[in-house]
């Protein structure tokens, strides 16, 4: 049987890798996509359908131990959504959404976006695929949202969009050399330096009028969402590119300011973010697949662990108005243990909950602390949780839990007094009960006598 699905990209926690400008809307679970020509065309049985503004994804229920067996199918191939019919027939089995896509003449999906699916879309013929819904989803209302979908043909608006950006720079020197001194609506036309200056202002003042009118009220700033995205993502490419240019002579105060622009448009949060709208009763699931996916940049600046409620802040903060509960965030981290992701969520004895990756060694970090904890001016003061926060370059906090957790496992001992916790090296196991006043040459307790004698 040949390959008829497109092959469709899936993350680490096996979450769809989207396309530019593409959003979610629907979810539905236990889906079978059958083409009506079975002899030909391979079925895909039980698994996830998502719908997008620009794709139908299938991701299979064993995605994350498998990512490349994920399929989808471009709305623009998609010709005809047959309505649902309502019959006694149809009360007795499940629900099924028909629709007709383009099939190219290699037998795969039509993909006007592809060199072979340009090539070959004259001798395109149709398909009808069926999707059977075997679950509990919202079938009517998934519908209705693959309807708007494809009338909306947002995926043209993204090809519209990347042709006339990759033509802008030809089409305005064409203009500007061959039009003469007056423009088409009788204005002079201004080249050289100060044509330029004037394009720059025009777009600025354009700019900054889309934001006014964006942040007007809440319902503009919902509508301007999309287009704010698109702009922050021009404006870090420009700036991306223009770091790599930059001349010898730049100052420091200029540079600074580049690269604190670049980390805030780099935090302009996620596109788009599981909901319970679209996700139904999928929510926490594609929730906990998608935080995963959100705390592996978080967790690879914080040395490999997070204070959950830290990493609360940050998902809300990149969800934008999309904002969920700390039980909906706690309950998808709980999820993880199900999942086959690179996280995990950590409950330290005293309470404190953490976000870490599996790979995170706690041996490591003993290992950083003890060298620490014995060097001559430790073995006589101690370390607070400051210290170890230094070394380690996460909070004190997190690091006075480390310590703490290093004592349970008797490697530092304890002491508390007015100024706070102070942890120093456990030396008791290099005392022999049966002679507890022999002093070794060696090791540990040996340094600190060493220390002691030479401060006194």
């Amino acid at each position: 049987m040949s390959n008829f699905f497109s092959k469709a990209e899936v993350t680490s926690s096996g979450r769809p890798v989207l396309l530019r400008n593409e959003v979610e809307c629907h979810l539905l679970s236990a889906v079978d996509l059958e083409p009506e020509d079975h002899r030909h065309f391979s079925l895909l049985k039980s698994g996830l359908l998502i719908l997008t503004t620009h794709r139908l994804i299938w991701l299979p229920s064993s995605s994350a131990s498998t990512p490349t067996s994920a399929s989808a199918i471009p709305l623009a191939a998609i010709s005809h959504i047959f309505s649902s019919k309502k019959s006694l027939k149809s009360v007795f089995h499940s629900p099924r959404i028909r629709f007709q896509v383009l099939v190219s003449s290699d037998g795969r999906v039509f993909d006007p976006g592809s060199e072979s699916g340009s090539s070959s879309g004259s001798g395109s013929r149709s398909v009808v695929v069926t999707a059977v819904i075997r679950g509990k989803g919202d079938c009517d209302g998934f519908l209705v949202k693959f309807w708007d979908s494809w009338r909306a043909r947002s995926w043209e608006a993204t090809e519209t969009s990347d042709s006339g950006s990759a033509s802008a720079s030809g089409s305005g020197a064409a203009t500007g050399t061959g039009g003469g001194l007056y423009s088409s609506d009788g204005s002079v036309r201004m080249v050289g330096v100060a044509g330029i200056l004037r394009k720059e202002q025009e777009m600025w003042e354009s700019t900054d009028k889309s934001l006014q009118d964006a942040f007007q009220d809440l319902n503009a700033l919902m509508s301007k969402a999309k287009e704010m995205v698109m702009l922050a993502e021009k404006m870090r490419q420009k700036l991306l590119s223009g770091t790599s240019s930059q001349t010898s002579g730049t100052n420091d105060e200029d540079m600074g300011s580049k690269e604190e622009m670049q980390d805030w448009l780099l935090s302009v949060g996620i596109i788009s973010p599981v909901t319970k709208e679209s996700a139904g009763a999928l929510y926490h699931q594609q929730l906990s697949r998608q935080l995963a996916d959100f705390v592996r940049i978080p967790l690879e600046r914080a040395g490999g662990m997070i204070n959950l409620i830290d990493a609360y802040c940050l998902f809300n903060r990149a969800r934008g108005t999309e904002l969920i509960s700390p039980d909906d965030m706690l309950q998808a981290c709980s999820l993880w243990e199900k999942f086959d992701v690179p996280v995990m969520l950590r409950k330290f004895d005293s309470g404190v909950m953490v976000i870490q990756n599996k790979s995170h060694s706690d041996e490591e970090v003993f290992a950083r602390i003890k060298s620490l904890v014995t060097k001559p001016e430790a073995l006589l003061t101690g370390i607070s949780p400051t210290d170890a926060a230094m070394t380690l370059g996460i909070a004190p906090a997190m690091a006075k839990e480390h310590l703490l957790t290093a004592e349970i496992k008797g490697l530092l001992c304890r002491d508390i007094s007015p100024d706070g916790f102070r942890f120093y090296i456990n030396l008791f196991p290099e005392i022999d009960p049966c002679n507890m006043y022999f002093v070794k040459n060696y090791g540990i307790c040996s340094t600190w006598i060493k220390a002691v004698s030479t401060t006194g």
